[in-house]
């Protein structure tokens, strides 16, 4: 199973970008995906998830600014990021899980990605 990132660039305060994340490799869809992140001397971070129903939760630091979204289709997973911030700065990580039950915004992933890198400057 293979979790590929892509859309990282440099941006400006208050731009856009929309994070891509394919995944390949598995004949069945996962049971949550997320997107994570990690800043410059910080922690990783729980972005953002969605579960195989379609269930979203958002961290408070990008609840209104950010939009998770798939195409069970296409195995692909998506971050739509409005407004963007000096600390939304970070590489950006795509994460799936196949292990049922359990809140997708807690659980542990066992799949990532190489991330994808999301610069914002003034």
């Amino acid at each position: 199973v293979q979790v590929v990132e892509s859309g990282g660039d440099s941006v400006q305060v208050g731009g856009s970008l929309r994070l891509s994340c394919v995944v390949s490799g598995s004949t069945y869809r996962p049971y949550c995906m997320g997107w994570f992140r990690q800043g410059p001397g910080k922690v990783r971070e729980r972005v953002a998830t969605i579960s195989d129903d379609g269930s979203t939760w958002y961290g408070d630091s990008v609840k209104g600014r950010f939009t998770i979204s798939k195409d069970n289709a296409k195995n692909t997973l998506f971050l739509q990021m409005n407004s963007l911030q000096l600390e939304d700065t970070a590489m950006y990580y795509c994460a799936a899980e196949w292990w049922g039950g359990g809140d997708c915004a807690r659980k542990d992933f066992g799949v990532w990605g190489q991330g994808t890198q999301v610069t914002v400057s003034s």
